[in-house]
């Protein structure tokens, strides 16, 4: 009976609201690095270099951002939540995370971020086609997809549901999968990095000779920017495979991305962009 209040003792209320506090902090603080950091460098330093790759000719409105900041501090917060019981669950035993990053080889340290990255690229590509079904979107989507022309900033504006649907794959993941709390840690800042960029509105993906993308089997700015104008496609995270392989990929994509780095298509893109169009 003693062992048992002595593992409950440090999940009393006290505990979880001064942990609550620490991570609250943690997540608006990787959030403002990554968005503040991210709209500093491209949307003004980098602006004047980047006008030519820059995806819509009008910007995001001072309205629209600062609704924006608030609704990404609500989700670090509902983030934090997620995380005091993910944090209990370890505890518990339940989830596989651990502290030692060497204690399962590096091989799997570094596999295991790979593998976090790619299921979390299914997860989301699934979770988020889910909530663009007519009885889910009002109360889930209805308000990241009110920032028609998105900024570094709409990366975490999400309705609170939403926000809870996204916070919860770590938990979920953890249930099968050992993995090492600085693991996580790179998976998560490699999450909200591409996240606020694939939301910069300016196209800072490589492009080959014949206007299409060189790394092709990743989501560029273009390919989620399309997504914000036109929501019935492209719903893929990081990858391309999603999206491809059930057909939701813009049928202008290779079109608008390649308007975006200001160069032409080959003949072989444009015939392709034609089939599309046939077929969509």
């Amino acid at each position: 009976m003693d062992h048992v209040h002595a593992l409950a003792a440090p999940f009393s209320l006290d505990w979880f609201g001064r942990w609550f506090v620490h991570i609250f902090q943690f997540e608006v603080s990787r959030y403002a690095v990554a968005a503040f950091g991210v709209f500093a460098l491209v949307n003004v330093l980098l602006a004047g270099v980047l006008a030519e790759r820059k995806i819509r000719t009008d910007s995001p409105t001072r309205d629209q951002i600062l609704r924006e900041i608030a609704a990404s501090v609500r989700t670090c917060a509902v983030f934090a939540a997620i995380a005091l019981l993910t944090i209990a669950g370890t505890e518990a035993g339940v989830l596989k995370s651990y502290d030692d990053p060497a204690a399962r080889g590096w091989p799997w340290f570094w596999g295991s971020i790979v593998v976090l990255i790619v299921l979390h690229d299914a997860f989301f590509y699934w979770t988020h086609r889910l909530m663009h079904h007519p009885r889910l979107f009002r109360r889930f989507h209805r308000l990241h997809h009110k920032s028609f022309n998105p900024s570094p900033f709409t990366a975490y504006s999400f309705d609170a549901p939403e926000a809870a649907v996204h916070g919860v794959f770590v938990t979920l993941a953890l249930l099968f999968i050992p993995v090492s709390q600085p693991a996580i840690f790179i998976f998560l800042a490699h999450m909200i990095l591409r996240n606020v960029i694939g939301h910069s509105g300016y196209e800072l993906f490589p492009a080959r000779r014949d206007g299409r993308p060189v790394l092709d089997w990743m989501t560029s700015v273009t390919h989620h920017d399309l997504h914000h104008a036109q929501a019935g496609w492209n719903y893929g995270l990081y990858f391309t495979w999603w999206d491809r392989l059930m057909k939701t990929e813009h049928p202008l994509y290779y079109e608008k991305f390649a308007q975006a780095v200001r160069r032409p298509l080959d003949g072989s893109a444009v015939r392709a962009i034609g089939l599309r169009r046939e077929l969509s």
